[in-house]
């Protein structure tokens, strides 16, 4: 069991695993913070608490190298399948990180404390997710940090770290959006050749995703009516001034909007060729 170090507060807790370079220590502290902001046993903030870093802690390895370099993955060969579990592994520590740096880096925001309830519950599941995918990565006889992994995740916490509703539009709404797009795909893939434990896994996080992209949906439709905007075109505003290119169909329009994402929101922003 990892020893945990005194949880001040909600921000604390939250710092504190993003801070940690350590796996084990971020995620356990991410689902430890959780538990006791859910039992309220936290206060929301203190003047004691860690500074909210500007990048996660992380581990030596993986070795982190331009987007563009990640070699392709084959899933019909046990290689290729280790290739896309070390991929998603990558994912959810970056969401873990993102969905503690939401609430620690925007504690001070006029929001109510269920929109920290709804954040929390998010980093949970990714730590429970990073750590799924680790263990079956275990099982694969690999681990993570074996590939390189790319830093595209983070920087988009880090470009829009001044103003919580991009951060909204941006993250949940654009990049978690785009799981629910292409993991169908994956868990066929992955039943069709055989590898039905990787396919489970998949199966848990599809399902979980869906409820943290109609948090973030939920929070950006509640910061734009109390600014009287109109949630669809804000969305696509904050897209084009903060996203580069278009958004990829095809989309999973029903998964979408059972999270509160219409497609209103995005098919008037993709490439032209995919309309």
């Amino acid at each position: 069991m990892t020893e945990l170090p005194a949880i001040r507060s909600l921000r604390d807790g939250a710092a504190r695993a993003i801070r940690a370079d350590d796996l084990d220590l971020k995620t356990a502290l991410a689902q430890e913070t959780a538990r006791r902001w859910t039992e309220r046993t936290l206060s929301l903030r203190s003047p004691l608490d860690t500074t909210v870093p500007d990048r996660p802690g992380r581990p030596e390895r993986p070795a982190l190298i331009p987007p563009r370099q990640v070699a392709k993955r084959a899933l019909t060969t046990e290689r290729g399948r280790i290739a896309l579990m070390h991929a998603i592994a990558h994912i959810e520590l970056n969401a873990v990180d993102l969905a503690l740096d939401i609430v620690a880096r925007f504690v001070t925001e006029p929001v109510p404390n269920s929109f920290f309830d709804g954040w929390m519950r998010v980093a949970f599941e990714e730590a429970k997710h990073f750590l799924m995918v680790r263990d079956r990565l275990r099982q694969m006889g690999a681990d993570y940090g074996d590939l390189p992994a790319h830093d595209g995740l983070w920087q988009a916490a880090h470009d829009t770290r001044n103003d919580l509703t991009t951060r909204l539009a941006v993250v949940p709404l654009i990049l978690e959006a785009r799981g629910l797009d292409v993991t169908p795909a994956l868990q066929a893939k992955m039943r069709e050749v055989g590898d039905h434990d990787s396919a489970a896994v998949l199966d848990v996080i599809y399902h979980d995703e869906k409820g943290h992209v109609a948090v973030g949906a939920k929070w950006f439709r509640f910061l734009c009516a109390r600014e009287k905007r109109d949630p669809a075109i804000t969305f696509q505003a904050m897209v084009r001034a903060n996203f580069r290119g278009p958004l990829k169909a095809p989309f999973n329009d029903i998964a979408r909007a059972e999270a509160g994402l219409t497609p209103s929101f995005y098919r008037s922003m993709t490439a032209s060729v995919n309309n």
